[in-house]
């Protein structure tokens, strides 16, 4: 590592000589950046469009509507990867990490969508937002309340919850009830869409296996294409890339926002969960890119940075941002941390944003397509969230914190509404939407509650229970003992 890595005032003061790729404040040469930049966007995209996506279909969003979120989603990533780069303030992390509209928040913006639309999403996102940001003032206080074993429970009901969402798309719609829903050749797309992911993230190299997700739509919607154009199906419709216009600016609050408790509370929850996640990203960022352990300052700031990004996309239509985990890995792995390189992709992601075709050739994309690429996603979701428990020991205590967690939140998810319509109807609109929100709170409260006993306690309580039963068949053993029994 370089000197000025080590130093940020001499980083900052030979930024404009220094041509290394592996210094934060540095600017390489742009033809050496820009390959590694295509690399993070290529890597982030597929995630950033499809949470608008699947919140258009949940609310039955017009075309229009749909184009206005998707761009307003580009924008707004592209804005927030930018903001975090530089800061402002005591705002953003200045850590070589991107940042934008993630899927971690899908299932709650879908359980919110569903219940009260758009306009509940945005009202609730940004309470969310102020939440997160006071979280990120308080964040060093409070960091012991949120291990491993309670962020890898919420991470894991995550992914758990988010399958459904990506089986139904490969069977053509998120609505069960849509024509065509279940036909062979959905799942056919969707088969090919997948296959193509696993064999581009398996066997391909360099850009082609950090880019799978990216490969496998492209190959989905071509074969999509073929089958169209052979009468097999009727799946693609390009009036919208005609319809809409070359460059328009992001619109001011375009959706009303609407305040709904049970809304709030669970997009006030799954912030916070997030911003567990969000120091988990950065500490890998720091740890893996920069080799040293993250900076509290830059926990801090990542923290305020992402909610206050969070709370302002709401007034432009775009869902709430937080760290991308896949670009992450690929700072761990090249190493390459200058800013100047993300902030290119930044900038691109900005262009895209302010076009509404860009937008419109993003909702061409056939739902069974983005569901054999997004599936993958999803598990990857979970495995992140089993990595995160597994760092710390599987004690009998951690083992009934996440085992209670999965069995209420994923239980009570499954059953019928009419097995806790007794409850006060907010505890059940909060409760029934999202398993998410079971599961951070009973995985909260009994990391508090439960005692704190290692595996060499419990080992010790064993020993002493052993050695308590030896003792007492000693002294039913003693001659003593046998008379005072006879008698």
């Amino acid at each position: 590592m370089s000197d000025a890595s080590a130093s940020p005032e001499l980083g900052k003061r030979t930024a404009t000589t220094n041509r290394s790729l592996f210094d934060y404040y540095s600017r390489p040469k742009f033809y050496k950046a820009l390959p590694i930049s295509l690399q993070h966007l290529l890597a982030m995209i597929a995630g950033v469009i499809t949470p608008p996506i699947i919140v258009a279909g949940v609310v039955d969003a017009t075309d229009a509507e749909r184009l206005l979120l998707i761009q307003a989603a580009v924008l707004a990533s592209g804005v927030c990867t930018i903001f975090h780069l530089y800061g402002v303030w005591k705002f953003g992390a200045r850590l070589p990490a991107i940042f934008g509209v993630g899927f971690a928040y899908v299932p709650t913006l879908v359980a919110v969508g569903g219940g009260y639309g758009i306009g509940g999403i945005l009202g609730a996102q940004l309470i969310g937002g102020i939440t997160m940001m006071i979280v990120g003032y308080f964040i060093q206080y409070i960091r012991h309340l949120f291990p491993p074993v309670v962020a890898g429970t919420v991470v894991l009901v995550i992914g758990l919850s988010l399958y459904d969402v990506a089986v139904k798309y490969m069977a053509g719609s998120g609505n069960p009830t849509a024509d065509g829903f279940g036909d062979l050749m959905n799942w056919a797309i969707g088969g090919i869409t997948l296959v193509t992911v696993l064999i581009a993230s398996q066997f391909g190299k360099g850009v082609i296996k950090l880019s799978a997700i990216i490969v496998g739509i492209v190959v989905g919607y071509l074969a999509t294409m073929l089958f169209d154009a052979m009468g097999l199906t009727n799946l693609m419709n390009f009036s919208s890339i005609a319809e809409s216009r070359t460059f328009a600016l992001p619109r001011v609050v375009p959706f009303q926002l609407e305040f709904y408790t049970p809304a709030i509370i669970s997009m006030v929850v799954i912030c916070v969960i997030n911003s567990v996640q969000t120091i988990g990203d950065l500490s890998a960022t720091s740890v893996g890119g920069m080799n040293r352990e993250l900076k509290t300052k830059e926990m801090t700031g990542g923290l305020l940075g992402n909610g206050l990004t969070t709370a302002l996309s709401s007034f432009f239509g775009a869902l709430p941002t937080s760290t991308f985990s896949q670009n992450v890995g690929i700072v761990a792995m090249t190493k390459v941390i200058s800013r100047f390189v993300l902030a290119i992709a930044g900038v691109f992601m900005i262009l895209a944003g302010l076009s509404p075709k860009f937008s419109a050739v993003m909702t061409t994309i056939p739902f069974p397509v983005l569901g054999g690429a997004t599936i993958t996603v999803f598990g990857m979701i979970t495995m992140t969230g089993i990595q995160l428990l597994t760092k710390d020991e599987m004690s009998a205590r951690n083992m009934t914190i996440v085992g209670l967690s999965l069995a209420l939140s994923m239980g009570i998810n499954q059953v019928p509404a009419s097995a806790i319509e007794q409850f006060p109807q907010q505890l059940v609109e909060v409760v029934s939407g999202s398993p998410i929100v079971i599961a951070a709170i009973v995985a909260f409260v009994l990391n508090i509650v439960l005692p704190n006993k290692s595996l060499s306690d419990e080992a010790r309580e064993r020993e002493a229970i052993e050695a308590a039963e030896a003792a007492e068949d000693s002294v039913s053993h003693q001659p003593g003992a046998r008379a005072d029994s006879a008698s």
